[in-house]
């Protein structure tokens, strides 16, 4: 009994949790034993030996779209690359990206409360930070991953490593780079973006004091093999949902309006990027902003795999959806519409929702991902929510408890559930 008592004491939970940390703080000033490759430029870089790594990954981590996101990315990103190797052998690759984020960035929070939204879990994540500060919010934040999308992007393992053992390699690089970036103003934030459940052996980052903050699902709809055109999607869905598509295009139709290809997106650029500021300018959190040529430039490095689908009312294009495809899943990337023309009563958002629905059929992909927010009218097309997190690194201590106790109190919304099929239809496999 004695013996069982003294092993609850907590004494000794206190000294044994003492002694973690300690030797977590041994480890994160001890070399990983991985040897790096760094560099401001992705040509820089040995390329038979990053594309070793990246070939068959995803597309964000390839060189033609590391080269457009210097030349053509955000102003206030400056990208980062570590190739992590064993010996001569590349073991992993890293694309990170330096961020400066001010208080016009977070701007917008206080109105999406006031319109009942929860408030963004970056901006309380930063809440912290900017509230022990004397000055107004000016951070420098280095991301494992990539800013203008959403997904694990920054970081891929070679075929057959071990990513449990490869992960103290990988906060080895970013503390290196933080370190590196010192000349230039401290980067106190450290974030590995938007990992999800499929990634194994981040139990490693938490010796490293990263703590994990859940944000919106990532909304995934599978798709169904035996759909070959959208046409087959739509009889798929129950009678009231194949109604409402329906009716959606007699509402357009009805107004002028068209669906179709768009296939010269630098000739419209400033009306595109007019679209993309409407949406983006209602966002609670704004890290970056695209610039003009963004997406014109994006046709060249994505090509067949990039398609721009518009609503037209005579000549004026009054909406926009673009879709990409990495792999075996689309992607529903940058969207934008006219306000105005929406308040109307046009369902340009939703109808362009849909025509990503088409691409990813035509291209025999298995999934669309399209993304964490809209959250509604993403679940009525039959996405399920695809679980989400990032890790968050604070690089003073004191910060860093405080940081880590604010993570826990975080909410974030919930999808909603919803079933748009037909009862008992089988959709890749499983029953719905």
């Amino acid at each position: 009994m004695a013996a069982k008592l003294f092993s609850k004491n907590p004494i000794k939970k206190v000294a044994a949790s003492i002694r973690e940390l300690h030797e977590h703080h041994e480890e994160r000033h001890r070399p990983s034993g991985f040897q790096f490759a760094f560099a401001e430029q992705i040509d820089l870089l040995n390329p038979a030996k990053w594309d070793s790594v990246v070939n068959g990954g995803t597309a964000f981590l390839r060189r033609d779209f590391l080269r457009l996101v210097e030349t053509h990315g955000p102003e206030n990103i400056t990208p980062r690359y570590a190739l992590i190797c064993r010996g001569q052998t590349p073991v992993a690759a890293l694309a990170a990206q330096i961020v400066s984020v001010t208080a016009k960035h977070l701007h917008g929070g206080d109105k999406s409360k006031a319109a009942g939204k929860s408030v963004h879990p970056l901006k309380k994540a930063f809440a912290p930070a900017a509230k022990l500060a004397t000055a107004k919010l000016d951070e420098r934040l280095l991301v494992a991953g990539n800013l203008m999308s959403w997904g694990f992007h920054g970081i891929t393992f070679a075929p057959g490593e071990n990513p449990g053992e490869i992960w103290p390699g990988v906060a080895d690089a970013l503390y290196r780079i933080r370190r590196a970036e010192r000349l230039l103003g401290d980067t106190n934030v450290v974030m590995v973006k938007d990992v999800t459940t499929k990634e194994s052996g981040l139990e490693a980052l938490k010796r490293f004091s990263y703590r994990p903050l859940e944000t919106e699902p990532n909304m995934v709809l599978t798709i169904d093999p035996a759909w070959r055109s959208y046409e087959d999607y739509l009889a798929a869905l129950d009678a009231k949902y194949r109604r409402n598509s329906k009716d959606q295009l007699k509402k357009l139709a009805a107004a002028g309006c068209t669906l179709e290809p768009l296939n010269n997106l630098a000739e419209y650029a400033q009306r595109l990027h007019e679209l993309y500021l409407a949406v983006h300018d209602n966002a609670s959190v704004k890290l970056v902003t695209l610039r003009e040529n963004y997406l014109p430039q994006l046709t060249a490095a994505f090509g067949d795999d990039f398609r721009c689908t518009v609503v037209r009312r005579g000549e004026e294009i009054l909406g926009f959806v673009t879709t990409l495809r990495d792999g075996d899943t689309a992607i529903a990337y940058y969207i934008g519409f006219d306000r105005a023309a929406a308040a109307e009563g046009l369902p340009i958002y939703l109808r362009l929702l849909h025509s990503t629905i088409g691409d990813a059929i035509h291209w025999r992909c298995k999934r669309l991902s399209l993304g964490r927010t809209a959250l509604e009218p993403k679940a009525a097309l039959g996405a399920k929510p695809e679980e989400m997190t990032v890790w968050l690194r604070h690089r003073i201590p004191a910060l860093n408890w405080i940081l880590r106790g604010a993570l826990g109190a975080i909410t974030h919304d919930e999808a909603p559930e919803r079933n748009p099929f037909k009862t008992n239809m089988s959709l890749g496999g499983e029953s719905l």
